[in-house]
């Protein structure tokens, strides 16, 4: 993306700013001129914690309070070097801590502009004086997400690119981070400005017929027809991996449910392989919700461990059936437990009844293999669920739980992982492509169903220039959405 970002003239100017409303603070700028600081460490007790810092002052502000027993400064340091050091307080001498210090010049920095980062023992105290340093000598302290989004601005990145930065910090499987790293080195961004030179080819070749017409241009309808539909078939396939790739971003919510006493918390332990779910033989043991992360084949899982169904002998167990109610509610996948080593009971039958009713996506789980199934999977309230018998005890099942899992959630029960390039190619992770993908669609489709038609040309190109500056707003290219890209960058933690 060289010279920068285009359509961002309202946050380039040195009086423009937008406000975020959560904490009354304001983006700025980052050619306004100032300097911006952050721990960018998590908070705690580490090996090492990292204060940057971006911007015009920032290796000014080294200067004043790095000392180094060689007697480098590191305004004359080589950039990208580490230098060591102490921190001093300038105005007592005193020294905060022990420090590696890095300059790095611009261009070649995360934002574009001149970083410093000082690496600091991972101390809450430490850390916290070098930033109150670094703040009283003129930085200030940086937004959520403000280097990655000075990054952009400056044109390092793209939006796409940005927003893979932070699903890779989020990604809680190796294929998460993979689609993430893919998306991060450019891996979307081709594809998207791919699909905008072929739709701009056709555009360029029907606005000079349309506006040179005694040049005698020939039209090429069965190029522009077959070239459209090709770009409706991608345009589809990026569509559709967006189900897949929101699982793999944002985990699927799944609730154990079950009467009580049916091993719904055994069976979490199992899944998960940790002792997080008391069991007892008493019934109504678990009484609030418990949530542990499970990875099927790439897809983070959210186990929800829940109150078993039953009437509520004291209020505490019926705020707890109340809360299993609002999760089964709101999950996108129900795993129903029922004792299997005997019938069928009423509260198990309600519980199909309400789940087929809401029509959520249910798994039944016939547990207690080892003690002998006698329910029939073919008997009337269990025709049409998918159907498997398991010991959460024991460990029988569980392995092919997890694949029926995995084919209930994506329609496959190929051997790849979700997100594994065997099993798609380019993936959607987020809701904002996804529904610019689909205006995208709807405007190419409708340029293709003008041109059969024989409708006019300029039908066909309005159209079309509607489908690319839905494109262009995925990556960037064209964006001016104050509001949006507050939202997209609030996400991030300070420091990113």
């Amino acid at each position: 993306m060289s010279g920068g970002v285009k359509g961002l003239s309202f946050l380039r100017g040195q009086s423009n700013s937008f406000s975020g409303e959560s904490n009354s603070c304001q983006w700025r700028s980052n050619s306004s001129g100032d300097t911006i600081v952050a721990i960018s460490t998590p908070v705690g007790e580490g090996g090492i914690g990292i204060v940057r810092m971006s911007g015009p002052e920032s290796i000014s502000i080294a200067d004043r309070i790095f000392y180094s027993p060689k007697g480098l400064r590191p305004s004359l340091s080589e950039s990208h070097k580490l230098i060591y050091g102490f921190i001093i307080d300038p105005s007592t001498g005193e020294r905060i801590d022990e420090v590696l210090l890095a300059v790095m010049r611009a261009p070649r920095t995360y934002t574009r502009e001149d970083i410093v980062e000082i690496n600091c023992h991972g101390g809450y105290i430490v850390l916290k004086r070098v930033l109150e340093l670094a703040i009283s000598l003129g930085a200030r302290p940086a937004l959520p997400g403000e280097f990655t989004m000075r990054a952009f601005l400056n044109g390092r990145i793209d939006l796409t690119q940005a927003e893979a930065v932070l699903d890779l910090i989020r990604a809680k499987t190796e294929q998460a981070e993979r689609v993430a790293l893919d998306q991060l080195t450019g891996t979307l961004r081709k594809k998207i400005e791919d699909l905008t030179e072929r739709l701009k080819d056709i555009v360029i070749a029907l606005e000079a017929y349309i506006d040179f017409p005694e040049e005698d241009i020939s039209t090429d309808s069965v190029s522009w027809v077959e070239g459209l539909e090709e770009v409706i078939k991608e345009l589809s396939e990026l569509s559709r991996s967006f189900y897949e790739g929101r699982m793999m971003r944002e985990g699927v919510s799944t609730v154990i449910a079950g009467r009580p006493n049916v091993g719904k918390s055994s069976l979490l332990n199992a899944l998960t392989g940790l002792d997080r779910a008391i069991v007892t033989e008493i019934p109504g043991t678990t009484r609030d919700i418990i949530e542990e992360v499970l990875n099927i084949k790439g897809m983070p899982l959210r186990l929800i461990d829940t109150a078993g169904i039953r009437e509520a002998k004291d209020i505490v167990e019926r705020e707890g059936i109340r809360r299993t109610e609002a999760a089964i509610e709101k999950a996108e996948l129900v795993l129903l437990v029922v004792d299997g080593s005997e019938e069928l009971t009423e509260y198990d039958r309600i519980l199909l009844e309400r789940l087929r009713a809401k029509q959520k996506k249910t798994i039944v789980v016939l547990n207690k293999k080892d003690l002998g199934i006698i329910v029939k999977r073919d008997q009337e309230p269990l025709k049409g669920w998918p159907v498997i018998e398991v010991s959460a005890t024991k460990g029988y099942g569980l392995e092919e739980l997890k694949e029926l899992i995995f084919e209930t959630l994506t329609g496959r029960s190929s051997p790849g992982s979700i997100g594994s390039e065997a099993a798609v190619g380019t993936i959607i992770t987020r809701a904002r492509h996804k529904a610019l993908i689909d205006e995208c669609l709807r405007a190419t489709s409708d340029a293709l169903k003008s041109l059969n038609l024989g409708e006019p040309l300029e039908i066909v190109a309005f159209n079309l220039r509607s489908a690319i500056q839905s494109l262009n707003e995925i990556t960037g290219l064209e964006f001016s959405d104050e509001d949006i890209l507050r939202r997209i960058f609030s996400e991030f933690c300070i420091g990113k």
